[in-house]
Formats: structure tokens, C-alpha cells, sequence
């Protein structure tokens, strides 16, 4: 079996020392910061709660993503060491990282025929891109191959569960993620707006809470609701510098399934810019995807 490696971007928001751990290679998607360009690493470049402070105290960062210059030279870099790349993508509906990856991919097959290089559009997002490389990380360590590990994908990623909830959804439409009009109802009365993302990569708004624990609330029951092989899983649940309802929610989690190993970590610069701080969610393998 030919040797390969998994590449993903910082849209997978796994911590960065299981990032390490996992011997995963790693390409940080771009903030826009105090007229700064950072490359996201994991929190090492700018820790996350400065950073979530800013955006309360009224900083509004952007994002670009990853260049095809930036593509090609990572890919090259492995192809000349003989290897094979598995790059697991941000959602192809929220970002246009995947298409420069395809992009990327022709120019290298133009100086390198043989090369082998898989790209898939996870159509997830935050760790539900990391739950898919944390998984295939898994696999492949098990010997599976390169096109088993993109099968199992391929088969999986519309059964990844995201569900979330954000403080202001303007952020999300001044990123042009949810429409004005979505923006400006989820403003109304102070409600908590309830997401998930759908088929297709993109986020949807499917519910509408007042009050934080109820927003944890309907989280929990996205999760009863569709949750499949608990016992086996490993649950997933990022957040915007509010750890106590990431840890609360993993409590509730805890106290009704065997659930093992739940991994929560802040949701990182890129996609936090457009969530905002205070953001919540939780990801993991169900049945299917939509509420």
C-alpha cells in the first residue's frame, strides 16, 4: 500500500496538540485582524480569548481562504516525497478553499502525472470537518488505504450532526453566511437562533429559543433525537470562549449516554470571525443530517 498523508485546514478547529498527535498536516485558513493578516495555527499566533474580547469590544475580523499558490506548494512538498494526499476540506457551501484545492491539484498533475492526490469536500464545518479527519486518522492508522479511508467519507459525511447556536447572527450575515433577512429575524426579542448545517454544506436556521439553557436545550435534543452507535462514538463540541456551556452540555451529554471521549475545543479565528464569541455547537454522527 502506497504511503500517504492527511491534510486538512484550520477549519477543523481539532486542538492543536491532538492536530500533533494525530500527525495531521495542516494549512491555517487567513483572519483579517487590526489590519493584521494571520494564519491560523491553532491559537498559538493569537490565543482565543484576546481574540473573542476584541469582537465583544467590537472588532469585526474577516477571513480569506486558502490560495492555490499556498495548495500547490503543500502538495508538492509530500509528492516529492513519494507520497499520497488525503486533504479533507472545509464545506465547499461556506468557503472557497475546496475549489482552490482543485485548482491546485491540476497545476500539480500538470508537472506531476503520477500524482496522487484526493480531495473531498467535507460539506461540514468546525469539528465537524475534525470529526472526519479525527476518524480517518483512526482508519488509516488501523492500515486501511487512501480510497478506503475516502470511501468511508464519502459514505459518512452526510450523516455528521451539526448543531449550534450563536449570540448575534450578525456576523454570520455581514460574512455572507445566512441573509439579511435571517439576520434581522434572529435579532427580534433577543432570541437564541438554533443552526444546523444541511446536505450541502450551508447553514441553516431551523429553530428559535429564548434563554441560554434553552438553547443548550434544543442542542441535547438534536442529539437524543439523532444519535446512532453512541456507545462507539466520540462526540465533538466546539465553542466561542465559552467553555462553561461546552462543558455543561458535555455534562448532560455524559450523565444519560456511556459516552467515553467527547472532545471540546474553541472554535477557531476563521470561522469564529463570521459565528461570533458565545457561539456553541455540537457535532457528531447520526442517522442524517437535517433536524
Amino acid at each position: 500500500m502506497k504511503e500517504y498523508i492527511i491534510l486538512t485546514d484550520s477549519s477543523c478547529d481539532l486542538p492543536i496538540n491532538l492536530i500533533k498527535s494525530l500527525n495531521v498536516k495542516y494549512l491555517g485558513l487567513v483572519c483579517n485582524y487590526k489590519g493584521n493578516e494571520i494564519i491560523e495555527d491553532g491559537g498559538q499566533s493569537l490565543d482565543y480569548k484576546t481574540f473573542y474580547d476584541s469582537m465583544r469590544n467590537g472588532e469585526t475580523p474577516s477571513t480569506s481562504q486558502i490560495n492555490v499558490f499556498r495548495f500547490t506548494e503543500e502538495f508538492e512538498k509530500h509528492i516529492k516525497e513519494g507520497k499520497g494526499i488525503l486533504y479533507i476540506s472545509f464545506s465547499s457551501g461556506l468557503s472557497g478553499t475546496y475549489n482552490s484545492a482543485l485548482l491546485a491539484r491540476e497545476e500539480i498533475l500538470e508537472k506531476y502525472p503520477d500524482a496522487d492526490i484526493s480531495i473531498v469536500d467535507s460539506r461540514a464545518a468546525s469539528l465537524g470537518v475534525g470529526l472526519l479527519v479525527y476518524y480517518s486518522c483512526c482508519y488509516k492508522s488501523q492500515g486501511k488505504s487512501k480510497e478506503e479511508v475516502v470511501k468511508w467519507i464519502e459514505e459518512t459525511k452526510d450523516k455528521v450532526c451539526h448543531f449550534f447556536t450563536v449570540n448575534d447572527l450578525h456576523h454570520l450575515k455581514r460574512g455572507g453566511r445566512i441573509s439579511t433577512t435571517a439576520a434581522i429575524v434572529g435579532s427580534i426579542l433577543n432570541i437564541k437562533p438554533v443552526l444546523y448545517v444541511d446536505d450541502e454544506g450551508k447553514l441553516v436556521i431551523f429553530n428559535k429559543v429564548k434563554g441560554n439553557k434553552k438553547a443548550i436545550k434544543s442542542l441535547f435534543e438534536q442529539f437524543e433525537t439523532h444519535i446512532i452507535n453512541w456507545e462507539d462514538q466520540t462526540i465533538f463540541i466546539s465553542h466561542g470562549d465559552n467553555l462553561a456551556d461546552a462543558e455543561f452540555l458535555a455534562k448532560m451529554i455524559k450523565e444519560k449516554y456511556n459516552v467515553q471521549n467527547i472532545i471540546i475545543n474553541n472554535l477557531g479565528l476563521a470561522i469564529g470571525s463570521h459565528a461570533g464569541p458565545g457561539m456553541l455547537g455540537l457535532f457528531f454522527l447520526g442517522a442524517y443530517k437535517r433536524p
